[in-house]
């Protein structure tokens, strides 16, 4: 079975192992122990990957652990309708960020294009 030091996972995903030490003080990682050494498997480094991406995407940690929790248990009907809800809900902020991004990314193109005119039109001038 693979294994994976601390060290390993902090510079394979760039984050410091304070961050790693973090996510196990919250319960989201559960490395086993050999001695005073953390050792983590594959199911720890995909659950970090997650949560970093998870991260990104705008999730606070409490949803990540309830995404956690819920795909850990036997999964009745009422957690996956829980699971759906909070993707759904995600998937909605997720939309409206990007439908503002569209919309400045837009704006700043209109904004370079104008720098650009104006700047052509100063040196013919």
């Amino acid at each position: 079975m693979e294994t994976f030091k601390i060290s390993d996972l902090a510079k394979e995903f760039d984050i410091t192992t304070r961050s790693i030490r973090f996510y196990e003080d919250v319960g989201l990682l559960h490395p086993s122990r050999n001695g005073n050494t953390r050792v983590y498997k594959r199911r720890d480094k995909i659950r970090l990957k997650l949560i970093l991406r998870g991260k990104r995407l705008g999730f606070s940690l409490a949803e990540i652990r309830e995404l956690f929790e819920l795909y850990d248990t036997n999964q009745s009907h009422a957690q996956l309708n829980e699971m759906l809800r909070i993707i759904d809900d995600k998937q909605a902020i997720l939309k409206r960020q990007l439908d503002d991004i569209n919309v400045v990314l837009n704006e700043l193109q209109i904004a370079k294009a104008r720098c650009h005119q104006a700047l052509n039109n100063s040196e013919t001038h």
